[in-house]
């Protein structure tokens, strides 16, 4: 590898030294291996999941922790630039000791910045080689390896360590790669020592092995090329509508992110912004992740996006990750007894030169990184067949180390699928995604894009419809081409008039005879009805089927007008004949489906409408076959095709577990309001009805319209319970209105209704809103609250008398511990609390809110307590305050024997606040301890303002967990505990409530000029505020002057501006006794206007130093930097240097420029990372930027090895190098550089590019690059040298 020019200036004792200190890679995995013990390597093994063979071959090796070490890289789990894998399983399993030692290696031997790993593509020759490297070893002999370290001429000391090592084998192998004895794509030198020897049956033996991974590797390479070109025909054939064909989309054309959620470890279900969060939430689970969702709602759109991602290396998604990607679409397995069938019969080509032993052979590799996506299970014809490799695979029976990803409708999850599994369901599309689909794939036109969503809009019931994105994005391509949309009212009608439009876009291409046809074949469809009903309700669904069979079916017209208008779709998959060789075996046939799963379900429920009045038994056995979640639509369809078929439907759809809901839906397919469907509503209202958060819009609609409905009939209906629906009341129309903007007017027929929130606090004004709904139920006569803290009395003059009249019950929590006197407008409690009262964040919401309240009404009545502990946090912080902390004079939630009181807050505590915290102590007459949290509270208040009864009742006020500060009423001041340290840090990781701590420690130093030797603000320094002369923290926190601390040390990272230096400077003038200030791991400017600085600092002779090293100062009278070493010829900056010593080296560059001194050379030493295209800066691997230099004259980058320079980065470069006037050479080295056709003239600077492959050194002339052979770099020539590279590095990298 190339080394800066001047390297080849030192001298020879110099240069050996340099040649024999082992790579950092090198040096992190030998430290590595000596603190893995046997028991840390089992643990580790088992959470990788590594074979029981490998367990044993590791428990059993001589040298286990060199093993474990090896096999770590050769997985992928240890990298020169990620350790994460390896760091997050020592986490795992407890091991954090030994994870803290890691990540310091980490940062001393590779320079890895926590947080910023750069996670390499993982090299197609790294599993086979690190496999090859392993037999390797079993095949060297002690005397063998003696011989090979003699030929090599290994020195003695070396070969003194490989005969004392445990696993000397082991450690030779690693020796020999790293010198180049064997690589990835050569191992000639080894095989040539070897015969030298004499050894040629070893040699043959290593030669086998070797000529296997290449092998391997090869196959791999062909397999992963034959499985994207099979990918890419199914990603980039998207039908929006069926019947477009003329115009197909690629998916990411027409691919929009619908709403997605993730089921947490309680069981909750929570938003993720996007699908590429779903490998990092599902992080520590099982390796099979689900997507689930209702039908339409775009879960093989999706997983094809995720092909997409895979095959164009999409490089922010983490899809793009995986070595080998298989998708599979369940609908086409039926029969397919094996994985490898399905990837011969579906995936590889006709031609494939993979064959099914390679097929083998890589999914059976644990190195290799393996995804396979298991689509539409729910159409899986064989998921009721018990072994089949499918389940299996979800059992983890098979194939345990690859990562399954697999969709299906929720009413589906396979069972195979435990609580580890990972679960993802989508939601929809919202407003935002439904506009973003129309601009994106139909029109861009505004007006039109106007038109089609505020046609949608103006349909309620269609705009919830879609939702679905299918339905959506049916809908905005029908609605493109018509003027005017349907006016629909189920979901039934909205189908059957897409159906309409997609034979009439048929029959609008003929005329005559021929469209009378058509006619006839859109209105009689019995034989596809049959087909679709049968292969639903078979024993085993089969939704393909042999195109020959379906023609002889139908007839040929009639299939030709359904391929025609899209509704069924051809495939052509191989036919292949078993136990035949596979060059004769394969043929192929063409099998068809239904566009979509739904259409199918369409002309199955066409059937069953027909035939379940008068065909009972037909009906009873569909119904003993089919689970109406499992197929919803089918059900919903034949309700809204048939009414009278929909009384028989909803009865049996009741009597299953939660069926009232579906019940719902398929009464809503009804749109005429008969008979039929009041006798449905009353069967559903003699239970609790529920309209719950996670239901859809569509849903919550459909329910309210079916409530009004038994209204209006007189039809009494048991309870409505709005489980975490609740927004508000419209107070003028006395409706309530739900978060989904749903409105539920008064119910005169209702009877019961129950309000559940979570955490919430109802106002006086909601409440009241509330009665005045209930007041208009004039048969209700119980309003229960859940969840939620009512107030502890409101004016009767604001209660409906009707209420009272009718003795409404109103009940506030779930065990009416606490019940609502409509009478007196209070809150009464029914039970006697208990002698201690917490208030935690583990209470369920009921919980809480009964707690709170049971203390609001105690308190009112006087109640004795023997101890009430509230502890304030994140969850309940808001509530409690606003009840618990109140002006003087108010009535607390508590009672008066109340002993201790916790207040957790954020920020600083005014006096007045304060002040009011102590008049709500002094009401709770038996208090003797108040502790703050996470709160600055003032360093003095007058004594006057605090009440003398509690310094008589001698309550204790301390300022933080740690007691180290407390407040003394007596004096009115804030008082330390402890003594302060030496130097004392606030650093940014701290925790809010260190912070306030250090900080009130501080400032009673200050107050009481108790002398601080130095204070560190660790990168917490947000700003200077000039109102209060304070310095502003990352936290949030305020750092007020401290007069008595003499030395301030700043640690922040980057280059800092002049206004944040005359910040820190601000701050300074506050702390009258400092005089000394210095800053680590930042740049400063190099020079600061004099009249900017504050005089009174230079009066005091503040002295600012710029590094530890003091080799930088600042000279507040001149305003300039200065710096006191000379420079070397040669300035070296590295990767590997820390933060504080490349900023030290960057301003004694600056100072040299700024005072025009030459500076000889500059060699940036893997610290190069990125250049702006105007060329005022490059910036280094710590961040920090380096300005040009004016009288700078040479300057070599080296960035990190193999790294291929993009067109904007060396366009910077170059633009760099411009500024530097003085600059005779710019000297680049160990990169590929990006070809330009023309690269910009630098007029005195000699430009060089040496690319380290073994290909010589390359000089700009003319715009355009010489060889030092004469010869100018062609195009031609230009792609043959990337190869070379590439190839060159990759076995380069390999072996580090």
């Amino acid at each position: 590898m190339a080394d800066s020019p001047s390297t080849h200036e030192a001298t020879g004792s110099e240069g050996q030294q340099r040649k024999s200190t082992p790579p950092a890679f090198w040096r992190f995995k030998i430290a590595l291996s000596t603190i893995l013990t046997i028991k840390v390597i089992l643990e580790l093994a088992v959470t990788f999941g590594y074979p029981n063979a490998l367990v044993d071959e590791l428990q059993g090796a001589s040298d286990s922790a060199l093993l474990m070490v090896m096999v770590m890289e050769g997985r992928g789990q240890i990298h020169p630039t990620d350790i994460s894998p390896l760091l997050g399983a020592l986490e795992d399993t407890g091991h954090h000791g030994i994870a803290t030692d890691v990540r310091a290696w980490s940062l001393e031997y590779l320079d890895i910045i926590p947080g910023n790993e750069q996670k390499p593509k993982k090299s197609l020759e790294l599993s086979s080689f690190g496999r090859f490297k392993i037999a390797l070893s079993t095949a060297l002999r002690e005397q063998t390896i003696q011989n090979l370290g003699a030929i090599f001429d290994y020195p003695r000391a070396l070969m003194d360590e490989i005969r004392n090592a445990k696993n000397s084998a082991l450690l030779m192998t690693m020796h020999m790669e790293e010198r180049g004895q064997i690589q990835p794509a050569d191992i000639s030198p080894l095989l040539t020592a070897l015969k030298d020897l004499r050894l040629h049956g070893v040699a043959s033996d290593v030669e086998g092995q070797f000529n296997e991974h290449l092998r391997i590797t090869g196959k791999m390479a062909a397999f992963i090329e034959e499985l994207k070109e099979t990918c890419h025909t199914l990603y980039d054939k998207i039908q929006p509508i069926p019947y477009i064909k003329e115009k197909l989309y690629s998916v990411d054309k027409v691919f929009i992110e619908v709403g997605i959620e993730y089921c947490d470890s309680r069981g909750s279900w929570k938003t993720l912004s996007s699908y590429r969060g779903i490998f990092s939430v599902a992080k520590g689970t099982s390796r099979i992740q689900v997507i689930e969702g209702d039908p339409g709602y775009g879960k093989s759109t999706l997983a094809l996006q995720l092909v997409y991602d895979w095959c164009n290396e999409v490089s922010d998604s983490p899809f793009c990750k995986p070595d080998i990607l298989i998708f599979l679409n369940l609908r086409q397995l039926g029969g397919i007894t094996s994985i490898i069938d399905a990837i011969e019969q579906f995936l590889l080509p006709r031609d494939s030169s993979v064959k099914r032993l390679d097929v083998e052979h890589l999914l059976n590799d644990r190195d290799i990184r393996i995804l396979v996506i298991f689509d539409a299970y729910d159409e899986y014809p064989d998921q009721h067949i018990g072994d089949t490799f499918v389940t299996q695979i979800l059992e983890e029976k098979m194939l345990r180390h690859v990562d399954v990803l697999l969709t299906t409708r929720s009413s589906c999850i396979p069972p195979a699928c435990g609580s580890r599994t990972g679960r993802f369901r989508l939601t929809g599309f919202d407003e935002g995604a439904r506009e973003q689909y129309v601009r994106k794939a139909v029109t861009g036109d505004d007006e039109e894009v106007q038109r089609i969503l505020e046609q949608l809009n103006t349909n309620p019931i269609l705009r919830d419809i879609c939702q679905a994105p299918l339905f959506s994005v049916m809908y905005a391509h029908v609605a493109h081409e018509e003027e005017e949309f349907h006016n629909v009212r189920s979901v039934t009608g909205f189908f059957e008039y897409m159906i309409d439009c997609f034979h009439s876009h048929a029959q609008n291409k003929v005329s005559g005879g021929k469209r009378k046809q058509l006619q006839m074949f859109a209105d009689n469809h019995h034989a596809l009805d049959k087909l679709a009903f049968d292969s639903l309700t078979g024993a085993n669904q089969q939704l393909l089927w042999d195109k020959k069979v379906v023609i002889k079916k139908f007839g040929a017209e009639f299939y030709g007008l359904y391929t025609d208008i899209g509704i069924l779709v051809e495939e052509e998959v191989i036919n292949r004949s078993r136990g035949a060789k596979r060059a004769q075996s394969i043929q192929y046939r063409t099998e068809v489906h239904f566009y979509h799963k739904l259409f199918c379900e369409w002309f199955a429920a066409c059937h069953l409408a027909k035939r379940v009045t008068s065909f009972q038994a037909l009906f009873r056995n569909f119904c003993k076959r089919v689970n109406p979640y499992d197929l919803q639509f089918v059900y919903r369809f034949a309700c809204g095709i048939n009414p009278a078929a929909a009384k028989r439907i909803i009865n049996l759809v009741q009597k299953k577990p939660d069926g009232d809901k579906f019940a719902v839906l398929c009464a809503l397919e009804q749109e005429e309001n008969t008979e039929d469907v009041l006798s449905t509503v009353r069967d559903l209202v003699l239970r609790d009805v529920y309209i719950r958060e996670n239901d859809t819009r569509l849903l919550q609609r459909t329910t309210v319209q079916l409530l009004e409905l038994a209204s209006q009939k007189e039809v009494p209906i048991k309870c409505i319970d709005l489980d975490r629906t609740f927004e508000t009341v419209d107070k003028e129309l006395k409706n309530i209105v739900l978060k989904s903007g749903v409105v539920l007017r008064p119910i005169v027929s209702l009877q019961s209704l129950n309000i559940r929130m979570e955490t919430a606090t109802v106002s006086g004004q909601d409440l009241i809103g509330i009665f005045g709904f209930v007041g208009q139920c004039s048969n209700l006569m119980r309003l229960s609250f859940d969840g939620c803290v009512l107030p502890l009395s409101i004016p009767t003059e604001l209660i409906d008398d009707s209420l009272i009249t009718r003795d409404v019950k109103v009940s506030c929590c779930p065990d009416n511990n606490v019940l609502l006197n409509l009478r007196s407008g209070k809150l009464e409690s029914k039970t006697n609390l208990p002698g201690e009262v917490r208030i935690q964040n583990s209470d369920t919401a009921a919980s809480l809110a009964s707690k709170i309240m049971q203390l609001m009404v105690a308190s009112a009545d006087h109640a004795t307590v023997t101890e009430y502990i509230v502890t304030f946090d994140d969850t309940t912080s808001s509530m409690i305050l606003k009840l618990g902390i109140s002006p003087p004079g108010a009535s607390p939630p508590g009672a008066s024997s109340v002993k201790k009181l916790e207040v957790t807050e954020s920020g600083h505590i005014s006096e007045d606040r304060f002040v009011q915290v102590l008049a709500c102590v002094k009401a709770l007459e038996d208090i003797n301890e108040v502790v703050f949290h996470g709160c600055i509270l003032p360093v003095s208040i007058s004594t006057e303002r605090i009440d003398h009864s509690l310094i008589t009742r001698n309550v204790k006020v301390s300022c933080c967990a740690d007691n180290k500060v407390e407040f003394n009423l007596r004096s009115g001041k804030l008082k330390n505990n402890t003594e302060l340290p030496d130097d004392v840090c606030i650093r940014s990781s701290d925790t809010e409530a260190e912070q306030a701590s250090t900080i009130m420690q501080l400032m009673v130093a200050s107050a009481d000029k108790i002398p601080v030797t130095c204070l560190t603000l660790g990168g917490c320094i947000e700003e200077f505020d000039v109102t209060t002369s304070n310095m502003v923290l990352t936290s949030g926190l305020s750092l007020p002057g401290v007069s008595s601390v003499m030395k301030l040390k700043v640690t922040e990272s980057g280059n800092m501006s002049e206004d944040q230096c005359l910040q820190v400077l601000a701050f300074v003038k506050e702390c009258r006794d400092m005089n000394k200030v210095s800053f680590d791991g930042c740049v400063l400017p190099v020079s600061i206007p004099t009249e900017r600085i504050d005089h009174s600092l230079i009066t005091r002779n503040v002295k600012v130093s710029c590094c530890p090293d003091n080799n930088v100062l600042f000279n507040l009278r001149s305003g300039k930097l200065e710096s006191t070493p000379e420079l070397p010829d040669n300035v070296w900056i590295r990767s590997s240097d820390t933060v504080a010593e490349q900023a030290s080296t960057i301003m004694q560059l600056m100072v040299a420029s700024a005072d025009k001194n030459p500076i000889t050379e500059v060699s940036l030493v893997r610290s190069f990372s990125s250049a702006g295209s105007d060329g005022l800066s490059l910036v280094l691997n710590s961040g920090l930027c380096l300005p040009w230099l004016s009288s700078l004259q040479k300057l070599w980058i080296g960035p990190e090895w193999g790294r291929e320079v993009t067109v904007d980065e060396w366009t910077g470069i170059l633009n760099y190098a411009k500024h530097s006037q003085l600059l005779k050479r710019l000297w680049i080295a160990d990169c590929l550089l990006p070809w330009l056709d023309n690269n910009p003239n630098l007029a005195n600077t000699r430009v060089v590019w040496d690319p380290e492959c073994y290909d010589g050194i390359y000089t700009l002339q003319s715009g355009r690059w010489q060889h030092e052979d004469g010869h100018v770099l062609t195009r031609g020539a230009y792609a043959d040298l990337v190869t070379k590279f590439r190839e060159f590095w990759s076995m380069r990298m390999a072996m580090y």
